[in-house]
């Protein structure tokens, strides 16, 4: 792979050529038109790691995303000026900066409600149809999708087929971010290929066409039929992510009692050493340990940003070929890599088993079977032009226009419905589960 390829401004869909505007590039409208799209503002009221919340401090997708991409533009800025005698003459350090914070952006896009939980309730789901046989009319290929839903896969058909553009382009992003946001350039027949990360790809078979189109643009490397390799700045998005929920999820727990400040302090005291900021070593027992807390986290993701991109420079090399093996983290020097990987061992081990969370993915099972059980239902009974009944009528009429054809295969079908309920938020899927099986809000 060479850069001058990787960063094109081209565009996907019928405009394939931006106009040039004063003081705003291509990329620079990828992340206006990611900002400004429904699917991203709904990111607001979808679960992060904990239960969308009263304590405003917790963060939600739409919180996350938008420190994920402050972090992903550093990074991408800081590899810039390092490689600009590698990238092409019309490239700037601050055009790689926004094609990574626009494809931080829009990392979560397509995750639906409930978070991972939802994720795994959705496959759940269909897992059940496919021993009804409801799924009996699909390709294996087609029955992969569903069987091992993916939020990524669904944010890959947000960005190209639902926002803006409906099944024209979508955003009509361009290449070098649309490729930079491709985490898992692959169909769900390659949902291990990491190897450690069970049911992760980045495309369904409706959205394969433009992938191998995004992977010709880019001249993305096929290592197999229906999987290429990643782009290099996918390293520099994915890193920014690791080290924001990494930090982050400890952040949230201490805001819910989960964990102790003396031992988060100790984690990324051990990573800083003696570069504390000099307002830090001014704080007295009277300062919130919130304020102690920002303090130290914005200095702790200064030296794993910085740690990250010397690691992406490093191997460059192997990142252009498409060989290197695992994630950017692995290739971090000690103390970064250390923070990094124990900040996650102590979410799992003092955060994610919150009898609290625990409860929440209970609930999200029960919410989506109900929401699935009756849009899938009702797309089952009109396949074929079937008569639906009044009850199913109505559910199809919620739709509007996006309500699938009788006529479509059933794959269709059920994706058109997939799109509706992974776009909801937490708390307009359990409303509208609730008002499906006639139970009144609460007052």
């Amino acid at each position: 792979m060479d850069w001058q390829t990787l960063l094109t401004r081209e565009r996907l869909g019928k405009s394939v050529h931006s106009p040039e505007e004063l003081g705003r590039s291509p990329f620079h409208k990828d992340h206006d038109r990611i900002i400004f799209s429904g699917a991203f503002r709904r990111l607001g009221r979808k679960t992060q790691v904990h239960p969308v919340s009263s304590n405003d401090h917790i963060h939600t997708r739409l919180t996350h995303s938008l420190e994920v991409s402050c972090v992903g533009r550093s990074l991408g800025m800081r590899v810039g000026e390092t490689l600009r005698d590698d990238l092409p003459d019309w490239c700037s350090s601050a055009d790689l900066g926004v094609i990574v914070q626009s494809a931080c952006l829009a990392h979560d896009i397509g995750n639906p409600p409930f978070g991972h939980s939802g994720e795994d309730a959705i496959r759940h789901w269909f897992t059940q149809a496919a021993d009804k046989g409801w799924l009996d009319d699909m390709s294996d290929a087609e029955r992969g999708d569903f069987l091992s839903f993916e939020g990524n896969a669904q944010g890959f058909r947000v960005l190209t087929q639902l926002e803006y553009h409906q099944f024209d382009g979508g955003t009509r992003l361009t290449y070098a971010t649309l490729g930079t946001y491709l985490k898992y350039p692959w169909t769900a027949r390659h949902a291990d290929a990491l190897g450690y990360k069970k049911h992760k790809f980045g495309c369904y078979q409706s959205e394969l066409p433009l992938l191998e189109q995004i992977a010709r643009k880019l001249q993305l490397p096929l290592l197999e039929a229906q999987r290429w390799a990643r782009h290099p700045l996918v390293y520099l998005m994915e890193a920014a992510d690791d080290i924001c929920y990494g930090l982050i999820d400890l952040e949230d727990g201490l805001e819910m009692e989960l964990l102790d400040y003396p031992e988060v302090e100790a984690l990324l005291l051990d990573l800083v050493g003696d570069d504390l900021p000099e307002t830090y070593r001014q704080l007295g027992p009277q300062d919130s340990r919130r304020r102690k807390l920002a303090i130290l986290r914005g200095k702790a993701i200064e030296h794993l940003t910085n740690a990250a991109a010397e690691a992406f420079v490093e191997q460059q090399a192997s990142l252009l070929r498409g060989d290197l093996r695992g994630d950017l983290v692995e290739h971090m020097h000690g103390p970064a890599q250390r923070c990094v990987q124990q900040a996650k061992g102590l979410a799992r081990e003092k955060i994610f088993q919150d009898k609290r969370k625990t409860l929440h993915e209970i609930g999200a099972y029960t919410t989506l079977e109900i929401l699935l059980n009756n849009f899938c239902g009702a797309a089952l009974e009109q396949h074929g032009g079937r008569t639906p009944s009044f009850k199913n009528q109505r559910i199809l009429d919620l739709l509007g226009n996006s309500a699938p054809d009788p006529q479509w295969p059933l794959y269709r079908s059920f994706l058109r419905m997939i799109d509706f309920i992974a776009g909801m938020t937490d708390s307009y899927a359990t409303e509208m589960a609730r008002e499906m099986t006639g139970r009144s809000s609460p007052v």
